[in-house]
């Protein structure tokens, strides 16, 4: 498989006003073309720095991260990021609120009908088609998502980065939301990073579940390859013994080896 995004040596310390912060130390990591890999830990370990230094919104300390052979160096419209909040802008509706990063990716060199056509057809893809014209105040949580979803698909990016999507919403909508995102991800083939703290999300959605250490100078512990076919099913996958394995060996990571490394990586 191709190595798409490509993690070498990378480290990351904050200046703080208590002085040097060391976040993440010696993180390196492959991910491939169209794989959907997770990366779990505990709070402060890291995870969402990690993600941020792969979309270009933060610059490592030391190391090189890259994109298709490229260094990332900034943000990018082939890196499309959703986060935990939606941050959809309040006065536009969900349709402007897609066609504003529509516009911004494609608007040089594509006409306005094909820029409606994009939007209209990534808001279809997350089941929003009904609401085109509500304002974000107008509409549930969930629904909330799925347009901060279909904002980043229509970008059409190499990479989605999605910074713990679901955390915020109730356990159904949460489910739901999981089940759309695979058939989402089955049809785009997309490549995907995703920061989760729930470990049967984590199970669910990947390929394999990069596992860090504790902070601070945080690190990878482990990488699980998640060995389940697609698609995937969540109520047949409640008594699959390859399910509940993934998920024993993720929880006894992150609640017996979690703060040690080095008996982490030996394991």
């Amino acid at each position: 498989m191709t190595d798409f995004i490509q993690i070498e040596s990378a480290e990351m310390v904050f200046s703080t006003r208590k002085g040097r912060f060391h976040a993440l130390r010696d993180i390196n990591l492959k991910v491939h073309k169209g794989e959907f890999v997770t990366l779990i830990g505990h709070s402060g370990c890291g995870k969402s720095t990690l993600l941020n230094l792969i979309a270009g919104l933060t610059l490592p300390t030391s190391g090189v991260l890259l994109c298709d052979g490229r260094e990332i160096a900034e943000p990018g419209p082939e890196r499309a990021v959703v986060f935990q909040n939606h941050s959809l802008l309040p006065w536009l509706t969900c349709f402007d609120n897609v066609y504003l990063a529509v516009e911004r990716v494609f608007g040089e060199r594509e006409k306005k009908p094909q820029l409606r056509e994009r939007t209209e057809a990534a808001l279809a893809l997350v089941g929003m088609s009904h609401a085109l014209n509500k304002r974000p105040q107008e509409i549930s949580g969930g629904m909330k998502q799925r347009v901060g979803i279909a904002r980043a698909l229509a970008m059409e990016p190499k990479v989605l980065l999605m910074d713990e999507p679901f955390g915020a919403l109730d356990a159904l909508t949460r489910a739901h939301l999981q089940d759309e995102l695979l058939k989402i991800v089955e049809r785009t083939k997309s490549t995907v990073v995703m920061v989760t703290h729930d470990v049967d999300e984590a199970v669910l959605l990947s390929d394999r579940i990069v596992m860090l250490t504790n902070g601070p100078a945080a690190t990878i512990g482990e990488i699980l390859t998640v060995d389940l076919p697609r698609p995937r099913d969540r109520v047949a996958l409640a008594e699959d013994a390859a399910y509940v394995h993934a998920r024993k060996a993720v929880i006894d990571f992150l609640y017996t080896r979690h703060s040690n490394p080095a008996l982490a990586q030996a394991a």
